[in-house]
């Protein structure tokens, strides 16, 4: 009951010396960052480790293997629909969802553990970048909310 909590990793690899974020991918057109809805009571380092490991999985299998960092952005689903804002609107008193993005960092190597109706892809920074038709506002938005990292 109450505001749903959900976290989501930031998972970045470098290709050809530029960021890619890691994002699973079901079907043609439809992108997401792994992580999920936050049980009651679970903090958010906690949770966002449970479900990465659920989610894509890693080749050492303990938990301590993810780094969560910093929140990178907080969005607010303000009603029983899609929309997300990135700030929580002045005449909403009760959310039905907060949504966090922290940034992951991984070990040296690692090898991944994908359900198989999804692909694992490293998207470039520059192809997120105001891309809101193709990876929706969340994921767009990344480049601008990770240039503070550099």
């Amino acid at each position: 009951e109450g505001c749903r909590r959900t976290m989501q990793g930031v998972v970045l690899v470098h290709q050809h010396r530029h960021a890619h974020v890691l994002l699973l991918q079901k079907g043609e057109n439809y992108f997401k960052l792994p992580g999920g809805k936050l049980k009651p009571g679970e903090s958010e380092r906690e949770g966002l480790t449970r479900l990465l490991t659920a989610k894509i999985g890693s080749s050492a299998g303990s938990p301590g293997d993810w780094e969560v960092g910093e929140v990178v952005s907080k969005w607010w689903r303000p009603n029983f629909d899609t929309a997300l804002f990135p700030y929580l609107p002045p005449h909403i008193t009760k959310p039905k969802e907060e949504m966090k993005q922290c940034l992951v960092r991984l070990p040296e190597t690692c090898t991944f553990a994908i359900p198989t109706d999804k692909n694992l892809v490293a998207v470039p920074l520059f192809d997120l970048f105001d891309n809101t038709a193709r990876y929706g506002p969340v994921i767009a938005s990344l480049p601008q909310k990770l240039s503070r990292f550099t």
